[in-house]
């Protein structure tokens, strides 16, 4: 339930505002956008749709789940795994503070602040429940409209062991909308030799 609608509504347009400085530009349904005002508008779509009664705390930490993504780019890490996981957890700091900063700005208390960045930096994955849901939603998100492109970036085999990580990280629920998505073929068939 949305305690204060017009706050809520402002966080979700302030969280846009930022991303829509994105320097990519993808095409959807013949429309441009930033690529993280589409991002985080799928995400915001999908959790709709997976959790229609999703805490306020949840909608907020799925719409700027990205925010601001482009600002760290991958190369400033060494292009190995251990560079990957100090990126992504640069990351992870960056959307908290920002978050954080722009729900301060439009009136939020630090409780839900502190929930709204917990969330976004992926803390007890495990044993939270809204944070697991937000991890099958953006695995959801990436199936449904990243992981062909990803894919044709990278050999099969490096593909499938995504797949797999992928889906090690969502509940049986993620499971069953990821089957039901409505992918290419040639995706449904990475999927299927990955799940194999």
């Amino acid at each position: 339930m949305i305690t204060n609608k017009p706050r809520f509504d402002e966080a979700l347009r302030r969280f846009d505002e930022a991303n829509s400085e994105d320097p990519t530009i993808e095409i959807a349904d013949g429309k441009h956008y930033p690529k993280e005002v589409l991002y985080a508008h799928r995400m915001s779509a999908c959790l709709g749709r997976v959790a229609p009664d999703a805490s306020e705390a949840l909608q907020l930490a799925a719409r700027c789940q990205h925010i601001r993504r482009w600002s760290i780019p991958r190369n400033a890490f060494p292009m190995d795994t251990a560079g990957y996981h100090k990126w992504r957890n640069s990351l992870k700091r960056l959307h908290a503070e920002l978050a954080g900063q722009i729900m301060q700005e439009v009136g939020y208390d630090a409780e839900i602040i502190g929930r709204v960045q917990t969330l976004l930096q992926k803390q007890q994955l495990k044993t939270d429940p809204e944070m697991q849901l937000l991890e099958d939603v953006i695995c959801l998100v990436f199936l449904e409209y990243y992981f062909l492109d990803f894919a044709k970036q990278y050999p099969e085999e490096k593909v499938i062991d995504i797949v797999q990580k992928t889906w090690r990280k969502m509940t049986p629920q993620g499971h069953a909308l990821a089957l039901q998505l409505d992918m290419p073929a040639s995706a449904q068939a990475l999927v299927a030799k990955a799940l194999a």
